[in-house]
């Protein structure tokens, strides 16, 4: 494996000038990520965290069957998978793609492995040693009340921004989408019955259920082809306001019913189809061994001016790609749902370091289904109209004078294969992707004839991606402001109180529910407005997490190995910080929020309507926007540079005065749970569980309780 990886990053560095095979990208990701897998990710459990598979997780000891559950390690890696995994790795590496394919895939190669996967690893090993805790209250616990609270506030209003932009490109993608509709609207009653079926009908049957629900989503899928077709065709097509109720709809009901019934069932659902569609793009580009056609490194990535977003390639380039390589967003998974599940703390290095380097894997398919296409297809899709223009005539001229060309007959060929009317301004990255993966899997299966099938199918696909990254992520926000409310009103701490759960997710789907209503009705396109700010805000908000797992590692006695955690803080505030600058400080009005602002403000002083604004209460509309976002940029920094801070402080007084440090760990009590640590149980483990009375293979025991022991039995 080391040697396929180095052959792929040899033929990646040195080929310039030259078209060459997308396999090669493929072969330096996998390679990478089997050493680190195997070889940092067990040296970070054994010797950093020191991970005891005899210590009893919060999933055990305060199971309550609604938050607290210990679930099956497959159905965890699952739903962990499904909830990080949204819009980031779709989006982002596509939107980067505008820098060269070579900039984006080293960042996401290399920061997933020294940075992404170690914060989602170590954050829930700390968390899980703290009954569960959220981010926000760990740094409050651990930093102390001042930094604490400004990581709660700064960490909660961040999640909101997160979750909005993850909806918004849902809508976007199921607007006016009769399929798509009604393919995701099923996973929902089949999720519910997955829930049922495997703890009331079939308890502890995982393969069982797994093989059912797989084939009712595969045939929700071709029903919704069939619908689309059908007289039910308008039911199924809604407006994007309509989407927006019904997704804030749903997000309250999946934070409020327990965690077995539709939230992990509809993750590890999901997870099939994520990881199967992935795998299988990976399959195809080795079978049709598709061309790099986008430059290693674009003429945009020293100017900054690109017409897809503005600004250099330092630091946008890494704000851009805001998962796949290093997301705050993990952290509040890695906190919130996932250790209130994990059976056993040796299952933290599968779940965490293992499902980041997945999603990883997907931003690099990513990476490649936008460099495959033609780079002046790439513009012509990925540029706002006010760029292009409405004509492929327009859109020609205007991708040749960015040094790339395309012809009119050449545009209205690529969308007439699709059956799209147009594939012109068809920004957010969500079209471009689904356009490589047709452009792939046609080459494989169906050729020319079935371009358009796989097209529609990648939407559909992308849409179910990124729906369970906001039913967890609503759910965790939940958790969020519990712990947060708990710290005025102790009953809100109790996360499974009943009017805690309904108050707090009616909040937390309220917040997120406004900005994708504003992101809708946005004249400069909700995507556009939104995406950077999203970008800033998570990975400020992964210097939060980065800031509080170096903290621990540093009171916790592990002052020799916080450069695990230390050295991706270092470079993570570095980045952060200086987009934040730019963001509000540019006065070019494509980078900077306060810039853009003056510029709609001047144009309403004097009467003018500028594009893309069709109307003045356009105009006005996108003032607001931006100074909501300016603001929230110039907020948001201010509170991580006060956490960082503050964690600066507690880190030099725990190793100057080692005898005052203060941990709120849980006590430890032992497991009776036997359980394997990894997807396949090593020779030890098969005797364990044989010994448990649990079979050689593992999973969960009849009872559901996912190998509880009978007293007596345990691992030890």
């Amino acid at each position: 494996m080391a040697l396929a990886g180095a052959a792929g990053w040899t033929v990646l560095a040195v080929s310039r000038g030259e078209e060459i095979s997308a396999a090669w990208m493929l072969a330096a990701a996998l390679g990478s990520y089997a050493i680190a897998y195997r070889f940092y990710s067990r040296f970070i459990a054994n010797r950093v965290l020191k991970v005891d598979k005899t210590r009893a997780t919060p999933a055990e000891r305060l199971d309550n069957g609604v938050d607290f559950h210990p679930t099956d390690r497959r159905v965890l890696f699952g739903h962990h998978f499904a909830a990080v995994a949204g819009a980031g790795p779709l989006v982002g590496p596509v939107l980067a793609a505008q820098m060269g394919y070579l900039p984006g895939t080293i960042w996401i190669i290399v920061g997933v492995i020294f940075a992404g996967a170690v914060q989602d690893m170590v954050t829930l090993f700390f968390s899980t040693r703290r009954d569960g805790r959220s981010l926000g209250q760990m740094a409050r616990d651990e930093i102390g009340p001042f930094g604490g609270a400004a990581a709660l506030i700064a960490v909660f209003a961040i999640m909101i921004i997160l979750l909005a932009v993850l909806a918004l490109v849902i809508v976007n993608a199921l607007a006016h989408s009769p399929w798509g509709v009604f393919s995701i609207g099923m996973t929902i009653p089949i999720a519910l019955f997955m829930g049922v079926y495997l703890r009331v009908l079939r308890p502890g049957r995982v393969t069982e259920v797994s093989v059912i629900g797989v084939a009712l989503l595969l045939l929700a899928i071709v029903a919704g082809g069939w619908v689309a077709e059908s007289s039910l065709a308008g039911t199924f097509t809604l407006e994007p306001g309509t989407l927006v109720i019904w997704m804030i709809v749903y997000g309250f009901l999946a934070s409020v019913l327990p965690v077995w019934m539709l939230l992990a069932p509809r993750d590890y659902l999901s997870t099939f189809m994520k990881v199967g569609t992935i795998v299988l793009l990976a399959v195809g580009v080795f079978v049709a061994l598709p061309t790099l056609k986008m430059p290693a490194v674009t003429d945009f990535a020293s100017r900054g001016d690109g017409p897809v977003f503005a600004g250099s390639m330092f630091p946008f380039v890494f704000i851009t790609i805001a998962c796949g390589a290093l997301s705050g967003f993990h952290s509040l998974v890695s906190s919130g749902t996932t250790p209130k599940m994990v059976q056993k703390e040796t299952q933290i290095r599968m779940i965490g370091y293992g499902a980041m380097l997945t999603e990883s894997f997907v931003a690099v398919m990513a990476m490649i289904t936008a460099s495959i296409i033609d780079p002046g297809l790439f513009f012509a899709i990925n540029s706002p109209g006010g760029v292009i223009g409405t004509t492929v005539q327009s859109a020609s001229e205007a991708v040749s004078n960015f040094g790339f060309t395309i012809s009119p007959d050449q545009l209205a060929k690529a969308a007439a294969d699709v059956e799209e009317a147009s594939l012109l301004s068809r920004t957010g990255g969500a079209p471009t992707f689904a356009l490589g993966m047709s452009e792939i899997f046609s080459a494989v299966v169906g050729g020319t004839a079935m371009k358009a099938f796989w097209y529609h199918f990648a939407i559909m696909f992308e849409a179910l991606f990124i729906l369970t990254t906001v039913d967890a992520g609503t759910r965790v926000g939940r958790f969020m402001l519990q712990d947060m409310l708990g710290n005025v009103h102790k009953p809100f701490k109790q996360v499974s109180w009943k009017p805690g759960v309904w108050i707090a997710s009616a909040v937390v789907v309220g917040g997120w529910g406004y900005f994708l209503w504003v992101g809708v009705h946005d004249p400069l396109g909700g995507i556009n407005q939104l995406f950077p700010l999203f970008g800033i805000a998570n990975q400020l908000l992964a210097a939060v997490a980065l800031a509080v797992c170096t903290t621990l590692l540093v009171k916790s006695g592990r002052l020799k190995w916080a450069w695990v955690t230390g050295v991706p803080l270092a470079w993570d505030v570095a980045v952060t910080l200086t987009a934040s600058w730019q963001k509000i400080f540019s006065d070019d009005p494509r980078v900077g929020f306060f810039a853009q602002r003056d510029k709609y403000q001047a144009g309403i002083d004097s009467g003018q309507v500028l594009p893309p604004a069709k109307s003045m209460d356009d105009m006005h509309t996108v003032v607001t926007n931006s100074t909501v976002d300016g603001v929230l940029s110039a907020l948001f920094a201010l509170l991580i540079i006060v956490v960082i801070a503050d964690a600066g402080r507690v880190c030099y007084r725990a190793v100057t005065r080692p005898a005052d440090v203060k941990l709120s760990e849980a006590p430890y009590t032992e497991s009776r749970i036997v359980a394997p640590a990894g997807l396949i149980p090593t020779a030890e483990e098969k005797a364990e569980l044989v010994a448990a009375g649990l079979g050689p293979e593992g999973g969960v025991r009849g009872d559901g309780t996912g190998g509880q022991a009978p007293a007596g039995t345990g691992s030890r």
